[in-house]
């Protein structure tokens, strides 16, 4: 009789917030499979518990998600753990769960921290609805077709960001979106934790004075409703500045803008100038 896989959620930054039954479950498993071992024996010395630790990360789990399949059909229990929050979403975890599925091993979810659910119930945005858009590409041209691709999205949008990729993402979410509601989360549940409830505009604004440090999660407001009214000249002229400041030419801002908001390229182009001289 196979194993079972259990998906144990671990603290995003304050050990106070480990489970009882994570804690029982990291204690009684055969071994854990570790996104990073040095993280995860951090968190087994607190516990005072000595176990067996595997890697499983994003560069391994072609080879190693195969093994720990083998020692769980064999019998064994295995507890898959994130360096921080819950394993599977938006993580390699993923895959090793659709391997054991497909094979016919049991797999239990520990429930636990999770640094997108956080971020949104402390927002103040709509939570009824919302998607979850994980990290957006390195590659620029990707990462500004994704955030095309969410041009209409009327849900409220949560994305995670490392501190040295957060200017540039927040230029290309001020581009494609204009100025939208946004809370900035950023070190949540750990001593430094901060939730700034601002918007694209003023977070640009702040970040160019201020280095980002920690990780974070933005909650982005969805877009209004079809009868919305639409972008001003002003506003689209400011997304012609955020393009030109994120390496753009003046020419294709001016283009891609006017696609996106049916604004005459003539009058992007003087409007751009006129906010670019008023500096």
């Amino acid at each position: 009789m196979s194993g079972t896989l259990f998906l144990v959620a671990t603290p995003i930054g304050n050990l106070g917030d480990l489970s009882p039954r994570a804690a029982g479950i990291l204690e009684t498993v055969d071994f854990i499979a570790a996104e990073d071992t040095r993280v995860s024996l951090k968190l087994l010395n607190h516990l005072g518990l000595k176990k067996n630790l595997v890697s499983y990360h994003q560069h391994n789990r072609v080879s190693a998600g195969p093994a720990v399949l083998s020692r769980l059909l064999a019998g064994e229990s295995c507890a898959l753990v994130t360096d921080a929050g819950t394993p599977a979403i938006s993580d390699p975890g993923e895959d090793l769960v659709r391997l054991c599925a497909g094979n016919g091993v049991t797999v239990v979810p520990v429930p636990g921290c999770c640094a997108l659910v956080c971020a949104l119930a402390a927002s103040g945005l709509a939570t009824g609805r919302f998607t979850f858009e994980g990290f957006l590409s390195v590659n620029r041209k990707s990462r500004r077709e994704h955030l095309q691709s969410l041009k209409g999205e009327q849900r409220t949008m949560v994305f995670y960001e490392a501190p040295h990729k957060l200017r540039a993402t927040l230029d290309d979410l001020y581009a494609a979106f204009g100025d939208r509601s946004l809370a900035l989360c950023r070190e949540l549940t750990k001593l430094h934790e901060e939730i700034r409830r601002t918007t694209l505009a003023q977070a640009l604004a702040y970040y160019r004075d201020n280095d980002p440090k920690g990780e974070f999660v933005l909650v982005l407001a969805g877009a209004e409703p079809d009868d919305a009214p639409g972008v001003s000249l002003e506003e689209g002229a400011a997304m012609v500045l955020a393009l030109l400041e994120s390496g753009e030419k003046r020419k294709d801002a001016v283009r891609q803008v006017a696609s996106e908001t049916g604004l005459s390229r003539n009058e992007l182009y003087e409007a751009a100038l006129r906010a670019q001289e008023g500096e």
